[in-house]
């Protein structure tokens, strides 16, 4: 009988794709953070310093990070409700509901930043009954953060529903079976799987809020200190041919973005293996 030493693999062997790996990132992730890092690197400490520090500049960063973070955590439960929706029930245009999940996806940042401003502006369509109750949405950070709302919701949605189809019914009709209500079987049994998932939504929704240009840009009004956000104050910059300081406010804005995902990421590890050990348990 003939004993093959090794497992034939389809793949190229792990040397090989490993090289392209790194080569790959290298090209497209590593090497252009880098650049942007050596170019601000032409400010001296000083410049660098009176650079990010400038009080326009935190403005812009406070405004950036906050209505990020309060969009993702939005989209976290209603994104929940969304793919619990799509997955648990059958109703008339579920198709059309699911495929409407992903426009933002297609739609271009820019129309999304128009009609969110059409429609929430003083004189829009939502704007305009808003507008007697003292509410305003368009030119505030509340405005800000509907725009990232809308560009968000399907990174959670679409990280959780795969999981919440694959789970399996049996504990939860052994449990209705010994009498335990639905709403502690959701919080014991459903919601422990779903965890993991829903973090890595939140975390893709919070990081593409931070960077978000195109949908903000109209229905923020631009005002410094105000609804000003830190990618429009790089974009400021680079238009007045500033690009060390461009540089060096889009590098405190990635590491202040890292820093965050690593948090996120270190509890998403922390809830997997927490999960790995009641199962095993």
């Amino acid at each position: 009988m003939i004993r093959l030493g090794k497992k034939e693999r389809i793949l190229p062997g792990f040397s090989i794709t490993l090289g392209f790996t790194i080569l790959y990132l290298s090209l497209i992730v590593l090497i252009p953070l880098a650049a942007l890092a050596v170019k601000s690197a032409d400010l001296s400490l000083e410049q660098w310093w009176k650079t990010v520090a400038d009080p326009r500049v935190v403005a812009s960063y406070r405004l950036s990070l906050t209505t990020a973070f309060v969009a993702a955590a939005l989209n976290f439960f209603f994104g929940l409700l969304l793919a619990w929706v799509l997955v648990r029930y059958e109703f008339p245009g579920k198709r059309i509901v699911d495929g409407l999940i992903d426009l933002p996806f297609a739609l271009p940042t820019a129309v999304a930043g128009i009609a969110l401003t059409t429609i929430y502006a003083p004189k829009g369509w939502i704007g305009s009954l808003l507008e007697p109750l003292g509410v305003k949405v368009a030119y505030t950070p509340i405005g800000i953060t509907i725009a990232l709302l809308f560009i968000g919701i399907p990174f959670v949605v679409r990280t959780v529903q795969p999981v919440l189809q694959d789970l399996e019914s049996d504990m939860e009709e052994a449990a209705v079976m010994l009498g335990s209500y639905r709403l502690r079987i959701f919080f014991k049994i459903i919601l422990p799987d779903l965890i993991p998932p829903l973090l890595t939504g939140f975390a893709l929704a919070f990081a593409r809020g931070i960077g978000e240009y195109g949908s903000v840009v109209f229905i923020s009004g631009n005002m410094p200190m105000k609804t000003e956000i830190a990618p429009l104050l790089i974009i400021t910059k680079l238009e007045q041919y500033q690009y060390a300081q461009a540089a060096a406010v889009a590098v405190v804005l990635l590491l202040i973005s890292f820093a965050l995902l690593l948090v996120i990421n270190m509890l998403q590890r922390w809830s997997n293996r927490r999960l790995r050990t009641v199962k095993g348990g």
